[in-house]
């Protein structure tokens, strides 16, 4: 089964950057139950009223990398902002690349921040379903981060497998907290290349 993961951000564009991202979550997790992926988000903070500043998405199933390929790159968004109704801008950048989760060691999790679920295992749409409650789903309390380990075939394996993904995924979100923060410095938004956007959403 693919499996991918997704890096959703708006950059250190203003609020309505937020919105345009939250409305792409809406329409990424769309696509995927009409095509049988398996949808899953996690962002490194609780986002405000407009919505996040980065996201991170995964995706299981046959067309993973479809969809990957499909929206990798700058997307614009044309809608007038509901923040600043007076202001003329229209045209709202947000970007997606796929994100390398690679296993770190050295990020220290308290056990009593994190709560561990069961669930039954199963492939997206209800293919190759399992018997058994050997799925784990573990949970970030402080950041409210939910992740799902279904792979292996024991909950202890299964456990310990989200235990390192919740690693990965809070180590990936502090290296774009700092990114993102340095950019600010410089006032630079060149992550997002704007006027090469690969989709175009009206609203």
């Amino acid at each position: 089964m693919q499996s991918v993961d997704l890096l959703l951000s708006s950059g250190t564009g203003p609020a309505e950057c937020r919105v345009a991202l939250s409305r792409l979550v809406g329409i990424l997790q769309k696509e995927a139950t009409q095509l049988e992926c398996s949808f899953e988000m996690a962002s490194a903070t609780a986002p405000d009223k407009h919505g996040p500043k980065s996201v991170l998405i995964t995706l299981e199933g046959d067309a993973a990398n479809q969809i990957a390929r499909d929206y990798c790159g700058t997307i614009k968004f044309i809608f007038k902002s509901p923040v600043r109704p007076q202001h003329k801008r229209q045209n709202w950048f947000v970007s997606v690349s796929k994100a390398e989760l690679t296993r770190v060691s050295d990020v220290n999790i308290r056990s009593e921040d994190v709560r561990y679920e069961t669930l039954r295992a199963g492939g997206p749409g209800g293919q190759h379903q399992n018997t058994t409650d050997s799925a784990v789903r573990i949970v970030h309390i402080p950041t409210g981060i939910q992740l799902t380990a279904r792979n292996e075939r024991s909950q202890h394996r299964n456990k310990a497998a989200a235990l390192d993904r919740l690693k990965s995924v809070l180590q990936h979100f502090q290296e774009q907290e700092l990114e993102n923060a340095k950019a600010a410095r410089h006032q630079d938004n060149r992550n997002i290349e704007r006027g090469n956007e690969i989709k175009s959403f009206r609203f």
